[in-house]
């Protein structure tokens, strides 16, 4: 089994699925799962490959869930080895995926297929929810697939997201939440003029600036027990012709709110338009709403893979809400009990990603040991 998993990690990242491109992923993971009796319900949308899979009729329903698309390599001279030729050295498993997350959903498969094997009878369901566009626009992914189950009126138990969550070794971190992010951008208006007759304009850059002091220094929520403080930060601001000697007749801010479940959209929303007018500016401000925060206390699942880590790898894990956000966003909408957990995150994203070998059949072991927990009861 230790084999079978690498060998199935080491064929998902052969596969070039830079996103939103599955390349072939998705027939691989079917093929599997037809043979253990799953059913399969692909849903395209957008040119994005998505599948949901599940075997069983009952509940409770326990999730998998995934992405097989990757982001770029970047400069391919710059690796030590083609990124789409897994390579083993220094007992590491190298290839983009490796990390994020073609190891991970290896391991879903080869977890489950051992569970089936030796507990064909179990209650419950297993399911998976497996997309190609997780790290682009998001949109035609998995928020597509929840939105098709949602419409049936059908919901999930347990849903264990395969992102890297752990930071120094395997079994470090589970992440049991996210912050939400909300974006704006801000145009605060004033009156071009020539830089020499400041009283014949109106400078939006000057009327501004108290307005975002004072935001930058508003203590947004205190946070909670999961969560830390709310923040706003400025990501660009646009102003100006260009020119030196022109006072320009308006000032664009991009900002975000990463935002935790002691704050609500609507709340964040109504008091930074209350500064804004305190300090009478003129001003128009478009919102984006990427996610909303997501959290799941402890409790069943939590528990169940808390002690699958401690029995494989002999360590206490750590909760945690940290990092940005994930596709738990979008199925959390149908799930009330969501968790993140996966390899060691260290190199995702980065030319050489890589994944300890030894670590793929332990986190293969830890999922199983999961599926126990929670469907043998």
């Amino acid at each position: 089994m230790h084999k079978d998993t690498l060998s199935l990690a080491q064929k998902l990242i052969a596969c070039r699925s830079l996103t939103p491109e599955d390349s072939g992923c998705q027939k691989i993971l079917i093929d599997r799962l037809e043979k253990l009796g799953f059913d399969i319900e692909r849903i395209q949308c957008g040119g994005v490959e998505n599948f949901w899979a599940r075997r069983g009729t009952s509940t409770p329903i326990l999730c998998f869930a995934g992405h097989t698309d990757v982001v770029p390599t970047g400069p391919l001279e710059q690796w030590d080895s083609d990124p789409f030729t897994p390579s083993i050295r220094d007992g590491k498993l190298y290839g983009r995926g490796a990390a994020d997350m073609k190891s991970s959903i290896a391991a879903f498969i080869t977890a489950i297929e051992k569970f089936i094997n030796i507990h064909p009878a179990h209650s419950g369901s297993i399911a998976l929810l497996i997309t190609s566009d997780e790290e682009g626009a998001a949109v035609d992914g998995t928020v597509r697939v929840v939105e098709a189950i949602k419409a049936r009126n059908e919901t999930i138990d347990y849903c264990i997201v395969g992102e890297p969550t752990c930071v120094n070794r395997l079994g470090d971190t589970i992440k049991n939440g996210r912050r939400g992010s909300l974006s704006g951008t801000l145009t605060v208006k004033g009156i071009q003029g020539h830089i020499a007759y400041p009283h014949l304009a109106k400078n939006p850059i000057h009327l501004t600036a108290p307005a975002v002091a004072e935001l930058a220094q508003t203590e947004w929520d205190c946070g909670n027990e999961y969560f830390p403080p709310t923040t706003w930060q400025i990501s660009n601001i646009f102003g100006g012709t260009g020119a030196t000697n022109v006072i320009p007749g308006e000032i664009k801010i991009v900002f975000n709110f990463r935002f935790s479940t002691a704050s609500t959209v609507e709340s964040l929303q109504a008091k930074l338009h209350e500064i804004l007018d305190r300090h009478g500016l003129d001003y128009d401000l478009e919102w984006t709403l990427s996610g909303k925060p997501y959290l799941t206390p402890k409790g069943d699942l939590v528990d169940a893979i808390n002690n699958a880590v401690k029995r494989t790898v002999k360590i206490e894990p750590q909760l945690s809400t940290s990092g940005g956000t994930s596709d738990g966003r979008f199925i959390a909408d149908i799930c009330p009990q969501v968790v993140e957990f996966g390899p060691v995150n260290e190199s995702i994203h980065k030319l050489n990603e890589c994944v300890e070998v030894a670590d793929i059949e332990k986190l293969s072991e830890i999922y199983q040991i999961t599926l126990e927990n929670l469907l043998l009861k």
